[in-house]
């Protein structure tokens, strides 16, 4: 995560904002414990190692969006910390990672705050042979156009998808 200093006019009221920096692979000289890599007048840079990429037969269609768009990426759901831990001030946390599609849609409708970030091409390689594997197109179902459905079903209100229709004219010569 990266904490950078904002420039103009908006800086009166919000000085600093965070943004997601990068997604790396985990190395083991990360550790565990989130720590400031780097600091200076304009920006703080932060590495949060630990978060596991788990790819899921059952979201494999989000993982083919993901895959359909022309830069493939990650998600990151971060939160900021409700009160400061690692730093004098409160620091941004990522809470979770995925190359899900239908994941970030969701933590987007949670309002939550989701960032992505391209994804590199080992990754997406890794991605893909996934998909390749496990994600199965679903046939389109064609509907049936109205002139085939059953009088009954074509005017009746309760039928899915029609409006109830008057056997008067259009008001013309009523009385």
């Amino acid at each position: 995560m990266r904490r950078e200093r904002v420039q103009g006019p908006m800086s009166r009221w919000q000085p600093w904002r965070w943004v997601l920096a990068e997604v790396i692979s985990q190395e083991d000289s990360f550790g565990q414990q989130p720590r400031l890599l780097y600091q200076d007048d304009r920006e703080e840079r932060w590495l949060h190692p630990g978060y596991p990429v788990r790819l899921f037969t059952d979201d494999a269609e989000g993982y083919y969006l993901n895959l359909s768009t022309p830069a493939p990426a990650w998600f990151v759901l971060w939160r900021m910390e409700e009160t400061a831990e690692l730093a004098a001030e409160p620091v941004a946390r990522p809470v979770q990672v995925s190359l899900s599609y239908h994941d970030a849609g969701r933590w987007l409708d949670a309002q939550e705050t989701v960032e992505q970030v391209s994804a590199p091409e080992p990754v997406v390689r890794w991605l893909r042979g996934f998909v390749d594997q496990h994600y199965v197109v679903e046939p389109k179902r064609r509907r049936r156009p109205q002139s085939f459905r059953g009088l009954s079903e074509r005017f009746d209100p309760a039928s899915e998808g029609s409006a109830p229709r008057s056997s008067s004219a259009s008001g013309v010569g009523d009385g």
